[in-house]
Formats: structure tokens, sequence, C-alpha cells
């Protein structure tokens, strides 16, 4: 199992059970180092004062927050560290609810749940008593010093922590200002049908495999073609860092096909080496 970043339990009436919190996402973008074109020097960042251009020591580093344009109230570290909320350790479920009533803008980053030792059979109700139900939990959980909303879900035998967003920093969809061209448009019987058929015809199953970061892939299939080509730029004043390994490269190469009458759309696999 991946490391834990976090353990505690959770929480409802009197029950608790000890979990351990494991990240279900990781990042795979390209790590882009900046470099000086003339001298291949890594270029780094600095604190600057925006008005004088000096270079500003970590020790006279002072936290405002704006109230007005060009007035700041300053806040120390010790009033930081007070308004942290306490860390308990506890994912605390206060209510239940069907997964439809939470606004997909709300869902920010997902976490598994892995039980410790002793809580197996108390996860296992837990699990099976939402499956049941259909409900999901709702719960608050500090992270890092940082409290969250969560919904705690289901997935297969599992448990999953999904973090949500709180409801102040989700903007309401009137921001979008939608038009009545939009809102009252009339649709023709005959539309929506030959909509409905193109949605038929290109209905496909998940597929995680299939679907390719081509950016990235592109991007590194560059990088070990310069490397092997012996273009490689030796940095000045910076770390060595070890070799790591070359990426698979994978080339995507079947297109969606948009017309009704041709073949049902499928998503892009990857072509076998030859």
């Amino acid at each position: 199992m991946a490391r834990a970043i976090w353990k505690g339990a959770i929480s409802f009436g009197l029950v608790h059970i000890p979990v351990s919190l494991v990240s279900a996402t990781e990042s795979k973008g390209i790590d882009f180092d900046w470099l000086d074109s003339r001298s291949m020097e890594p270029v780094g960042y600095k604190r600057v004062n925006k008005a004088t251009g000096k270079e500003v020591d970590k020790e006279h580093i002072a936290k405002g927050v704006q109230v007005e344009k060009g007035r700041y109230v300053i806040i120390s570290e010790d009033e930081i560290r007070a308004a942290h909320p306490e860390s308990t350790q506890t994912i605390d479920i206060f209510g239940f609810l069907d997964a439809k009533d939470i606004p997909l803008q709300n869902i920010e980053r997902p976490y598994y749940l892995a039980p410790d030792k002793r809580g197996e059979k108390v996860y296992a109700l837990l699990q099976q008593t939402l499956k049941d139900s259909g409900k999901v939990a709702l719960a608050n959980v500090v992270l890092h010093v940082k409290q969250h909303l969560a919904a705690l879900m289901v997935d297969g035998d599992a448990l999953i922590l999904v973090m949500l967003r709180w409801p102040d920093e989700v903007r309401g969809l009137d921001t979008l200002e939608l038009s009545t061209a939009v809102t009252g448009a009339k649709l023709s019987k005959g539309e929506r049908d030959m909509a409905k058929r193109l949605v038929r015809d290109m209905t496909i199953e998940w597929s995680p495999d299939e679907y390719q970061d081509t950016f990235r892939d592109e991007i590194m299939k560059l990088v070990e073609k310069k490397a092997k080509a012996g273009k490689i730029e030796d940095v000045e004043g910076g770390e060595r860092k070890p070799a790591s390994k070359s990426a698979d490269v994978i080339d995507l190469t079947d297109l969606l096909k948009r017309s009704l009458e041709g073949n049902s759309s499928k998503p892009a696999r990857k072509r076998s080496s030859k």
C-alpha cells in the first residue's frame, strides 16, 4: 500500500474507526526548470521589494491582508498559529445525504481510506451501510492544519474521502450570464432525437488505460530524442540530479469519428509497438 499521509479515525455517533489516509491521485505534469539561456545557469526565485527592486531577507518579511488599496492589516505568526483549527485527527461525520445533492463544482480532491488494525470490521460496517442506503457522509476534517469539508463515499469494498470546496469558494451559475438564446432555446423534436441518436452511437465504456496526456508524451519523446542525439546542456551552479528513467513513449494515432453514418466513435487507443 502507498505511504499514509495522515492517520486518525472516522467518528460518527459513538463509533470510532481507525483509518489511514492515502492519496488517490498523483501529478504527472512536465517539470520545466528555469535556466539562463546565455550561461545555462539555474534561475531561482527571490523575495524582492517591488518598490526598490532589492532582495528582502526572510526575517524582514511581514504577512499582511489588504483591506483597502495600499492599506494592510499585519498578522503575526503567533496570530496565524492561534487561528489554525485544532488538529483532532478525526474525520467527524455530521450528516448523511445523497451523492447527487453535492454539486460537481464543490468536488476537489479524492483520498483513499484504509482501515488500521482492529478497525476492519467497523470499517466494513460503515462501507456496507453507505452502500445499502445509497448515501454519502458529510464530515469535517483537519489536514495539515487546514480545515476541510469532506464527503465519505463508497468505491467497491473501499471508502474514499473526497475533499470539498467550501460553498463560498464556488461561483454560482449566474456568473455565466446565460442569455435567453440558451435558457429559452426552442429545440425541435427532430433536433433532440438526432442528438440522442448521436449520444447512443458514441456511447462507450470507461477505459482509463486508453486515455493519455498527449502533451506529456510528446515532450518526453522530444527529450528522449534530443538526449540520444547528445543535445544536453550542462547546468552550472546547480545540484547534480541522478538521471531518471525515460517515460514509456506512447504513440496515439486513432482519431474520433464524428459522422453518424460511419463507425461509432471510440477513444484514442495505444498503438502496439512494432
